[in-house]
């Protein structure tokens, strides 16, 4: 299957163009989606054309279901090729979370399994694109010693205080020397909040509190409903000559109580403590210029999220 490029030249077309023929090369296009049994997983398997994905899990994962690429990428990247044929990229979403840490799992998994991605993506002859975090840039809900605030650009250097956001960026500068050295076209995605897989949708409970300022705002940060998350992240999957790095959440920032009052979810607040971060915003000019999005409203999250729930309940 050949893959033709989506960007007209550039002198007749804007980057993202494309025509009837693409379009159709587009439609059958095949992605190679690692570690698909995860939460960001689930939410392209509920958004995605039926047959754009090729679905892996390790053995004996719960969640894989029937016409699955059964394998593990670390030990048997061979078994998962051969059962791919062509495709259009190599989608990396493997690897450990704090909130999703089963027993015997180490953050340094992050690593391996990128690397792993990388080299399917070589033995496959196709791009990959690396789940990554906005951790690597040192910031949470507290702001620690040398942690980067502000608005945070993908020419910022990395600056972990994670053993999470460490393993992200050691994954990410292994993966591109790794790349470099196969002559694969590796672009890490560091992924802001997503509405519901988040710590304020997917982690409310009665009695949730939240950090209030001395100007009365809760926390803002940078979200992507999971809508609009399947959508981008299917779009660059068929986008050449991805940069290396680039952000990925919606224009602008959303207000964390403003989020739980448009779902009716009711908080406490609290004063917010010395060190709590007020407003932590990626910086997404590289994603807008390969895919116009428009700014996210708590509304517009809400609206995604339980629309995401809907589906998986159908």
């Amino acid at each position: 299957m050949k893959i033709i490029a989506i960007s007209g030249s550039q002198d007749t077309a804007p980057r993202g163009t494309v025509n009837r023929q693409e379009e159709i090369d587009m439609a059958f296009a095949r992605i190679l989606v690692l570690g698909a049994t995860g939460r960001i997983g689930a939410i392209l398997r509920a958004h995605w054309p039926e047959g754009r994905g090729l679905w892996q899990a390790r053995p004996g994962r719960a969640g894989a279901g029937d016409g699955w690429l059964i394998g593990d990428p670390l030990a048997d990247p061979a078994r998962i090729a051969g059962q791919c044929g062509d495709v259009a990229a190599v989608l990396g979403l493997a690897g450990v979370t704090p909130t999703r840490r089963r027993s015997g799992d180490d953050m340094a998994d992050n690593i391996g399994l990128g690397l792993a991605a990388v080299r399917l993506g070589a033995a496959l002859g196709a791009p990959v694109l690396l789940a990554s975090s906005a951790a690597v840039y040192g910031v949470g809900h507290r702001m620690v010693h040398g942690a980067q605030a502000g608005l945070l650009t993908e020419t910022l250097p990395p600056h972990p205080v994670t053993d999470y956001g460490r393993a992200k960026a050691e994954m990410e500068a292994r993966a591109a020397d790794l790349g470099a050295a196969l002559g694969v076209a590796v672009c890490a995605l560091r992924i802001g909040n997503i509405a519901g897989a988040d710590a304020i949708l997917g982690g409310w409970r009665p009695g949730f509190t939240l950090d209030r300022f001395a100007d009365g705002h809760t926390p803002r940060r940078s979200y992507i409903g999971p809508v609009t998350l399947a959508r981008v992240l299917e779009r660059l999957c068929l986008i050449p000559d991805l940069p290396g790095l680039l952000n990925i959440a919606a224009p602008g920032v959303v207000e964390m109580g403003a989020l739980l009052d448009a779902a009716g979810l009711a908080w406490v607040p609290r004063p917010a403590p010395d060190g709590a971060i007020a407003q932590v915003a990626l910086d997404v000019t590289g994603l807008c210029d390969l895919l116009p999005l428009v700014p996210a409203t708590a509304a517009s999250l809400v609206a995604e999220w339980r629309g995401l729930a809907q589906d998986r309940a159908g």
